[in-house]
């Protein structure tokens, strides 16, 4: 239950609890006033009657102190004042009470002189109190007044002697009070219109100011999720790429290694055995024997000296994959055709070069502009030693925030899966190009080899 009640809005929270503490209020606040006012209004009322029956029964009555009954004369006044005008009207039951509980005076004949146990009512009358209420009558002597039904306007008023101001009787009457009863009524609908009408009122105008901030809360709630998705997201992109990075710093070692291998390999078998060749022949009988012939010895120089010119050129070819050209000041369109120039000179081949680039592209940093020539450097020289050279073509696109490099042949093809693993220079360009955030792909068949690269504008100028 907890679980379900937290489960919703703010608002939704609002609306049950401050709804029902509203109804509560309102059910408390209506009755406590309803019932405050209808005791107001017969306090009045009752002290307004009770003025004014004093004021016509008092000159009638004797000194009720020194008298313990009323004479014939005072019941008979009282008889004809009580059944006649305006209190005949008005009052159903008319007592005069002693402190002891004796009835002095009735209406009722039958209960005159008879003596009943004093009520709180009339204990707070001979205090000096001036007692109402608005009810149905039920004391033990009310039978008449219980007989109609209805709800009577009871009076205690005390009966005070002049001179003295002492308290020697109460007046107990009834009175008919039916547009007594109709204006209570009214009050009361008009007191719980207007505490249902303002506590509405006032539940509306917080509702709507919660409504309003629930709404807040929830788009804030919203925007803060997706925030969170997207850096837990890039969290996961970042543990990727650190594996990613971790991984290739690894590879970039062990290929390091395998490229100074490769090298010291092309060093050894191509221009050192060339100059150990020479190196030999310089040595050799034909040089320092003064019979051999004049002829037979500049041959013998000449091969030396060619010996000499292939390691050079060797040496030379090894640098040249070596050292890049200065491409810091170059855009892409032209490292590219740096890259193809360079393999057009050095090997002869005929390669098509075709760029197909709109507007000016972004300044890409030195590594993604290394990483470009030296993949068309190594992917054409793999193309000539692999495919004789064979309608090499070389395509520069950017689409969109894309750039892609492709360069194909239409020589034999090969067995990606079988040689790729073992090739260094295609483990290289792979660890390089995705080192950036850039995809690498081999697509060879029987009627050719294409190598793509791919490297996102933004992932090269944050690289």
């Amino acid at each position: 239950m907890t679980d379900r009640w937290n489960a919703q809005s703010l608002a939704r929270q609002f609306f049950v609890a401050g709804g029902a503490v509203a109804l509560l209020a309102v059910a408390l606040v209506g009755a406590f006033v309803t019932d405050l006012i209808e005791a107001t209004v017969t306090r009045n009322s009752a002290a307004t009657t009770a003025l004014y029956v004093d004021s016509i029964i008092a000159p009638i009555l004797p000194d009720l102190k020194t008298a313990s009954a009323l004479d014939e004369t005072v019941e008979r006044a009282l008889d004809e004042t009580l059944s006649q005008g305006a209190l005949g009207q008005r009052l159903i039951s008319f007592r005069l009470w002693r402190k002891d509980g004796t009835i002095l005076y009735s209406n009722d004949k039958t209960l005159m002189g008879r003596r009943f146990e004093p009520t709180g009512d009339l204990q707070r009358a001979f205090s000096g109190e001036i007692v109402a209420h608005f009810e149905h009558a039920d004391d033990e002597e009310s039978v008449t007044e219980r007989a109609t039904g209805k709800r009577l306007l009871e009076i205690y008023n005390p009966v005070l002697q002049p001179w003295s101001g002492e308290i020697v009787a109460v007046l107990e009457f009834y009175e008919v009070s039916d547009a007594f009863e109709d204006d209570i009524r009214a009050a009361r609908l008009a007191t719980w219109a207007a505490v249902i009408l303002v506590t509405l009122l006032f539940f509306s105008v917080l509702s709507l100011i919660v409504f309003r901030g629930n709404r807040t809360i929830e788009r804030q709630r919203l925007a803060l999720a997706d925030r969170i998705s997207e850096l837990s997201s890039l969290l996961t992109q970042n543990k990727a790429l650190s594996t990613r990075v971790q991984r290739a710093s690894q590879r970039t070692a062990a290929l390091n290694e395998n490229f100074l291998r490769r090298v010291g390999a092309d060093l050894h078998d191509g221009p050192a055995q060339l100059v150990a060749f020479a190196g030999l022949r310089i040595d050799s009988e034909v040089l320092l024997d003064p019979a051999v012939s004049r002829e037979r010895r500049e041959q013998e120089i000449t091969a030396i000296k060619d010996s000499l010119d292939e390691a050079m050129r060797e040496i030379r070819s090894i640098c040249t994959g070596l050292v890049l050209p200065d491409i810091e000041a170059l855009g892409v369109e032209e490292v590219v055709a740096r890259a193809v120039r360079a393999y057009r000179q050095r090997t002869g081949a005929h390669v098509a070069l075709v760029q197909d680039t709109t507007g000016d592209l972004p300044a890409l940093p030195t590594a993604a502009r290394i990483c470009i020539y030296r993949f068309v450097q190594e992917t054409l020289n793999n193309g000539y030693r692999h495919a004789r050279a064979e309608g090499q073509s070389v395509r520069l696109t950017v689409a969109g925030q894309t750039l892609t490099v492709e360069t194909a042949d239409t020589g034999p093809g090969f067995d990606v899966i079988s040689v790729q693993p073992k090739s260094l220079g295609l483990a290289g360009l792979r660890e390089r190009i995705e080192s950036l955030g850039g995809q690498f792909n081999i697509n060879a068949t029987s009627e050719g080899t294409s190598v793509t690269m791919r490297l996102g504008l933004e992932e090269g100028e944050q690289a």
